[in-house]
């Protein structure tokens, strides 16, 4: 009777297809967005027939995460620029700091003479940094840093040998570097070239909102070419298009696109000379996700999008799951030599390397307790992974039986106002609980006894239309879901920046050394 049931729908998605052939062609092509999943700020490049690209992950660690496709549309995951960023407080949640919301932001992305090059900048160290390797998708990366930190820069590599970064709100200022890209050129060119990069946006001249940021630069058949975005007050993201003969400029404005919200990126050639922008959407607690837009060429301008819109089907291959290249489930099995996480996990903050193992049993991750801490934030070694849009779910199963008093650990959804569902060890006594912190402030909502070693987790996470809400669930078995506590009312906030993570963790409140094994993470683009 399934067999039958499975090929009555079969035969009636054909029909509908041959009954309706443009929905059938639409179905092979991609569409937007590109990624449904936090990628932003991102930078792009081609060499020869492979696209590159960079993205921002803050505080995580490691860090400027690098992927790579053959088809623009898509990615996986094959580097990091960084293991750690830097060794301070903040970076590793030590003596009350935390660098949520900071960390390395927005990166430039650029191949030169055989070299790949990433930069980005750091609020929390007041520094820019430059890596550099001959091998993107295996390193070793080589690293350059120096003072200030400058503000949103573009990494340009100038015909006449000249290296430059632009940068900066507003004002936007073009700086000289030394050759070997080991700071600022003394006496080099450092001076403003845009006084106003906002001006295109501001309506009758009137002042405010988020101004011109995100400089991505270009050189295109003899011209410079400038992308920024902006803001305006009453407004959506926008697209702002600079040109100009000289570097130095001047330079002339021109909104570039204003639909959706969808702006800050750069531009993308394809070897048979089709044009594309790379830009990115605000879209609530999934995070700041891709899209990509196409740009003809007219009177030396790019024009983006079709009619000045954001089309949802695009004249490329179809996209395939985020599964495995973006996220992917891990069974924590390994080669007996292996000690390394697959790229798609990144640490919340700099990890203690002394503190997890998935060595210590064979087929499980191990996370040992090291700081005390009450507050779930500042736990250290909390283990990560993107929740996916437009539904995704991530399930565990952990061995409990070695946790200490005071210990909680589980599965979460991180950001600022998370929820999470754990076993909390308090004496002699075990409790399966639910914390909702969608009002910003963590609530245990949940409470049931528990007298197993083993427990299963899943959390579901439903951003459609921007619904942005999730369900926490237990097992005691792995076959039987119950419900637990009340649904988290996902929020994308500024103090972390960031798109909900699915997250392994455990920490201790009273005293360090207990620990737990996870037997799997499974992630899956479904709520069933």
């Amino acid at each position: 009777m399934k067999k039958k049931g499975k090929l009555i729908v079969a035969l009636l998605g054909l029909s509908m297809a041959f009954a309706n052939p443009l929905k059938a062609q639409e179905n092979n092509k991609a569409h937007n967005p590109l990624i449904f999943a936090d990628v932003p700020d991102l930078s792009m490049i081609r060499v020869g027939d492979t696209y590159y690209m960079s993205s921002t992950t803050m505080h995580m660690a490691p860090g400027v995460p690098i992927m790579k496709s053959k088809d623009l549309v898509n990615w996986k995951l094959v580097s990091y620029a960084y293991d750690t960023l830097a060794n301070l407080d903040a970076m590793n949640l030590t003596n009350g700091q935390s660098t949520y919301g900071r960390g390395s932001w927005a990166s430039s992305l650029r191949f030169h003479k055989g070299t790949y090059y990433v930069t980005t900048f750091a609020n929390t160290t007041g520094q820019t940094y430059i890596y550099s390797t001959k091998d993107i998708e295996k390193g070793p990366w080589k690293r350059v840093t120096f003072k200030p930190s400058y503000h949103d820069h573009s990494l340009f590599f100038d015909d006449d040998g000249k290296v430059y970064m632009l940068y900066g709100a507003g004002k936007l200022t073009l700086i000289e570097l030394n050759e070997d890209l080991s700071g600022v050129k003394e006496g080099g060119i450092n001076q403003v070239v845009i006084e106003n990069a906002t001006a295109p946006s501001q309506i009758d001249g009137k002042k405010g909102g988020l101004p011109a940021e995100g400089s991505q630069l270009y050189k295109i058949n003899g011209k410079y070419y400038l992308f920024n975005i902006s803001w305006p007050p009453n407004s959506m993201r926008t697209v702002l298009i600079h040109r100009a003969d000289k570097i130095t400029g001047p330079w002339e404005g021109k909104i570039g696109l204003q639909d959706l919200g969808v702006a800050q990126g750069g531009l993308i050639d394809q070897p048979d000379g089709k044009w594309y922008a790379y830009l990115f959407r605000d879209y609530g607690a999934v995070g700041r996700i891709p899209y990509l837009v196409p740009v003809k060429w007219e009177d030396g301008w790019p024009i983006l999008g079709i009619n000045g819109k954001v089309p949802e089907v695009l004249d490329l291959p179809a996209n395939k799951s985020l599964i495995p290249g973006i996220v992917n489930s891990d069974e924590f099995s390994r080669k007996k030599r292996e000690a390394a996480l697959p790229l798609v996990w990144q640490w919340n903050h700099n990890p203690d390397n002394s503190l997890w193992s998935i060595k210590a049993r064979k087929g499980y991750l191990r996370l040992t307790t090291g700081k005390i801490t009450d507050d779930f934030l500042m736990a250290k070694n909390s283990l990560t992974q993107r929740a996916i849009g437009p539904v995704s779910s991530g399930a565990t199963s952990i061995d409990v039986s070695n946790m200490k008093d005071g210990d909680i650990a589980g599965l979460a959804l991180l950001q600022k106002n998370y929820g999470l569902v754990g076993i909390k060890v308090d004496g002699n006594n075990k409790a399966i609980i639910m914390v909702n912190a969608s009002t910003g402030k963590p609530e245990e909502v949940a409470q049931i006894p528990f007298t197993q070693t083993t427990v299963f987790f899943k959390a579901s996470c439903d951003f459609r239309n921007r619904k942005d809400t999730a369900n926490f669930f237990y097992s005691l078995d792995g076959k039987n879901w119950i419900a637990i506590g009340t649904p988290l009312k996902m929020a994308y906030t500024l103090p972390h920046f960031i798109g909900y993570r699915f997250t392994l963790f455990n920490y201790a409140t009273k005293s360090s050394g207990g620990s737990v094994d996870f037997d799997f993470f499974h992630i899956s683009d479904s709520i069933e």
